[in-house]
Order: structure tokens, then sequence, then C-alpha cells
């Protein structure tokens, strides 16, 4: 939608994980990228969330865990994709359990899986789908953040920032990105507040 409105083509530049992302934004490496916005990513310049996705645990079916600060104890080890937007904010959050990083989604899961982890972290539409694969897991019905998902542009682009700013408040308050959920039947969002500022 981005690229048509304007008159140009669109090319897709893939990262194994949001860390990644971040680290290019320096180099010249992409235009824009759909990522969660968070102070340590510096070097990113966000426009208002589109859409906010909520992050929480799946966890053993053992732990005796209801919600998300139940899993925060000694002796809890929680699997999560290393600098994800998550990541970043369980570090701030988490004060008695272990958080065991990987790199990306995917590793996360296999970690999880692999060493019999207590939780695994991440966000509730992937979580879901690990637990249809998974036996013996829940998924918690809170969130311990609801990452703000929104259009990061490369802070030397100061000026580039601004139309993208108006683009993710236009799009979210045409109901463009509602029908877009539900026509892809997203689970675990939060649609953005287009009246946000940047």
């Amino acid at each position: 939608e981005m690229a048509a409105r304007l008159g140009v083509e669109a090319v897709f530049v893939g990262y194994e994980h949001a860390g990644l992302v971040a680290d290019a934004a320096p180099l010249d490496a992409w235009d824009v990228a759909f990522i969660g916005a968070d102070a340590a990513r510096s070097e990113v310049l966000f426009s208002p969330a589109y859409v906010g996705i909520e992050a929480t645990y799946l966890v053993r079916s053992t732990l005796p865990a209801t919600r998300t600060t139940d899993v925060d104890r000694p002796g809890v080890r929680i699997a999560v994709a290393d600098r994800s937007a998550y990541h970043l904010a369980l570090q701030r959050i988490v004060k008695h359990a272990t958080l065991v990083t990987a790199p990306g989604l995917p590793a996360s899961e296999t970690v999880f899986v692999s060493e019999q982890l207590e939780a695994l972290a991440g966000l509730r539409p992937h979580l879901m789908d690990v637990a249809a694969r998974v036996t013996d897991v829940r998924v918690l019905d809170d969130a311990f953040l609801t990452v703000q998902q929104a259009i990061g542009v490369p802070r030397s682009r100061e000026r580039a920032a601004s139309w993208v700013a108006g683009f993710a408040r236009e799009v979210v308050s045409s109901g463009l990105v509602a029908r877009l959920v539900a026509h892809h039947g997203v689970q675990g969002l939060v649609l953005g507040d287009a009246s946000e500022g940047t």
C-alpha cells in the first residue's frame, strides 16, 4: 500500500530477527521497517503504532501459573527470541526467573522444547500456533506487554518519518488495518489508535 501510494516498487529485505533490522538502520539497508517500537532501538524513528501485538507466555501444564506475573519466580526458565521487542521488555520486567535467549522465534521454540524449559515468551499469535503443535502446554490469558508494532525509518531520514507517521495514522483511521486483520484471521492483536502522536 505504501509503495503504491508513492508510485514505486516494493522490495522486501528479510532479516532473521528484529534486532538485526534495528542494527541495519544506519547502514542504508532499508527505507522503512515494520518493527516493534522500543526506546532501545535508538537508530530508528517510529510512526504511531498501527497495531499492538500481545506478548505473553506459553507454559508447561505442570507450571502453576495463571497470570504472567506468576512466571517470574526462581527456578523458572523462559525461552525468548534474542533482541525481540518483548525480550527488551523482559530484561526490564523479569526479576527472579531466568531468560534463555535464542536467535529468533523458531530457535526459541526449539530451545523451549529440547531443553524442557518451563515457559516460552512470545507474541500471542505465534504462541497459539506453537500450542497447537506441542502437547501439555497452554497460553496464558493475560499479557506482560503489548508490542507497539510501528513503521520505522532510519534516524537519518527524519523528513521521511513525518510522511510515514501520517501514512500509519491514515491506514488505521480508514479501517484498512482492521480489514486486513479480519481478512487474515489474525488473533491476539489490538488495533492501533490513529490519534496517537509519533
